[in-house]
């Protein structure tokens, strides 16, 4: 577990308060970053701050602006911008619940994870736990931390509880604004069925480990091949499935069904009874 949490406080239900402690419940350990490097020096590259026509300038001479149009800003300093900052507060009010599968999945943003911060906490950590779970609903509030107020649900996860930071509904596009012109036509019935039942062959329980990162990791063997290589030119084969691809711009979708259905596989064993078995040509002994 990590040493600092996110945000330590109070959950409180009505006149209940429960003192937790939040810790994030996802890393970025997959991810590859890579500086830029000077290459006849290998040293890195420095960004320095730099106004057209000026040239570089002192950082105590920049202010953050907002730009109200075209080359027009608003300038804030710093304390001015501190000033409006909401103070953080050690209290998570659960302010409304709502259906659990009422939240759009476009709202959720980070997971955290929530635990009692101490053993007088568990019993009433367990109560909201099973109470949420018994009437499958999520607990919203607003959540003060870092000098912004960030929308959070809180739900059952397992033995504990997850904090969910949310987006606000001005931080969200409008599904309709993609979808609206799509056809409201309903599938054809047949296609849907094949396309229903080659869903339910392939459905399991869900396994992330099954799932990895393959351009990550084709990265980590080129950067374990290049240190091997001392310097020297390294290029990955990639199997390229593009020809593949060719001429598949035209499709019959329902052959395409059957196919991944198993219908367009009917005839095989017919023509693999019809086909007698080569019978493989005698050694030559050798001299």
């Amino acid at each position: 577990m990590p040493a600092r949490a996110y945000w330590q406080g109070q959950i409180k239900l009505a006149l209940v308060a429960i003192p937790v402690e939040v810790y994030p419940a996802t890393k970025s350990g997959a991810a590859i970053s890579f500086r830029q490097i000077h290459e006849p020096t290998g040293k890195p590259i420095q960004y320095e701050k730099v106004v057209s026509g000026v040239g570089p300038v002192d950082r105590d001479e920049i202010f953050k602006g907002y730009e109200l149009s075209k080359g027009n800003y608003v300038l804030l300093e710093q304390d001015e911008i501190e000033s409006v900052k909401i103070e953080s507060r050690k209290t998570l009010d659960l302010v409304q619940f709502v259906e659990a599968d009422a939240i759009d999945v476009l709202y959720y943003e980070k997971p955290y994870f929530v635990i009692p911060a101490d053993d007088l906490a568990e019993e009433a950590y367990a109560v909201l736990r099973d109470a949420l779970r018994r009437t499958k609903k999520v607990g919203l509030g607003q959540l003060s931390v870092r000098g912004r107020e960030q929308l959070v649900s809180i739900k059952p996860c397992g033995r504990g509880l997850v904090l969910e930071v949310l987006r606000y509904a001005d931080e969200v596009v409008k599904a309709q604004t993609y979808f609206r012109g799509l056809p409201a036509d309903t599938a054809d019935e047949d296609m849907l069925d094949l396309a229903v039942g080659i869903i339910d062959k392939r459905t399991a329980p869900f396994s992330p480990e099954e799932f990895r990162d393959r351009y990550v990791e084709a990265l980590h063997r080129l950067i374990d091949k290049k240190k091997k290589a001392k310097g020297k030119r390294i290029i990955e084969d990639v199997d390229d499935q593009s020809t593949a691809r060719k001429g598949g711009n035209i499709i019959d979708l329902m052959a395409a069904l059957k196919q991944s259905a198993g219908e367009g596989r009917r005839k095989a064993p017919a023509a693999k009874k019809a086909a007698a078995p080569k019978k493989a040509a005698p050694r030559r002994k050798s001299a």
